[in-house]
């Protein structure tokens, strides 16, 4: 892996199955599978620690022939989740456990000069405490609560709370969720109100997505870009595309127009199931937006 990345991404990769009216197909996933191919579309340098079953790394390959870094270590299998879905309401889904790849190691993460190191674990177990305060002393650090709060029960993936949040809190700078996360941790069901209290544990930005909209609080102002998609036949990793397009953006541009690209590019997303295509819509969407300095 190059020793100089502007993103270095931490947590697994995925072997998913996605169920749609009773309909089957299993594919490649995960925050660091679709958020590696965002970063790189914004001509970022991108790195990828992860771990999974050495049958599924083939599912990489087209990562790896962007360009992509990646350094991976074997488990007997790869993390992912059974999402089921009714097309009739595909903002709604049923989550699954289907597999889980075990702790990603400090000493199996590289050592590489980053801008940003994000913390984006699937299922809660990757990623331990000790290992996020480390990694918070070479860059800041983006997380993803999701894979902290979300815990594996038999087959089942509940919210559980993370009790060692108010500690880790404090070496975060990007924190995502969702709007179920949020009010399941702060009790608050306005989202700002919700923001502000978990920014209070130390993250110096929220970004929180929901159904319409990615909603970011920093700086003690809030920035709201609509999502607006045609249709939401790629909505598995909407949230995954949304935390990664708003940092990389982040490292060039201010939080407003950060959240306003994160808005365009999620959109787009959601439209095509994968990873995002770097396709912009100029009669919906302005392209400067994203690709303008």
């Amino acid at each position: 892996m190059k020793k100089d990345l502007d993103i270095l991404m931490v947590g697994h990769f995925a072997k998913d199955k996605i169920v749609v009216d009773g309909v089957e197909e299993i594919c490649a996933g995960g925050a660091v599978y679709y958020g590696a191919v965002v970063l790189k579309r914004l001509g970022l340098e991108v790195g990828v620690a992860s771990r999974g079953n050495p049958d599924d790394y083939p599912s990489l390959q087209p990562l790896m022939d962007m360009g992509i870094e990646f350094d991976l270590h074997p488990a007997s299998q790869s993390s992912g989740c059974i999402n089921i879905y009714n097309s009739a309401d595909m903002d709604h889904r049923i989550c699954k456990l289907f597999g889980f790849a075990g702790e990603i190691p400090y000493e199996d993460i590289p050592d590489v000069n980053a801008k940003i190191i994000a913390i984006l674990p699937i299922i809660a177990g990757e990623v331990s405490l000790d290992t996020l305060i480390k990694l918070s002393k070479k860059a800041p650090i983006a997380l993803d609560v999701q894979g902290f709060v979300r815990v594996p029960e038999g087959d089942d993936l509940l919210f559980k709370p993370w009790k060692d949040m108010e500690e880790g809190l404090k070496y975060v700078t990007f924190l995502k969720v969702d709007s179920a996360e949020a009010e399941y941790l702060t009790g608050e069901k306005d989202l700002e109100k919700a923001a502000k209290k978990l920014a209070a544990y130390g993250p110096k930005e929220i970004v929180l997505t929901q159904k319409k909209e990615i909603l970011v609080y920093a700086d003690g102002k809030f920035y709201r870009a609509p999502f607006m998609p045609k249709n939401l036949s790629g909505r598995t990793g909407r949230g995954d595309t949304c935390i990664t397009s708003y940092i990389g953006s982040r490292i060039k541009h201010d939080p407003e127009r950060a959240c306003q690209i994160a808005g365009i590019i999620t959109s787009m997303k959601q439209e095509v199931p994968g990873p995002w295509t770097g396709d912009i819509d100029p009669e919906r969407f302005d392209p400067q937006i994203v690709f303008g300095d």
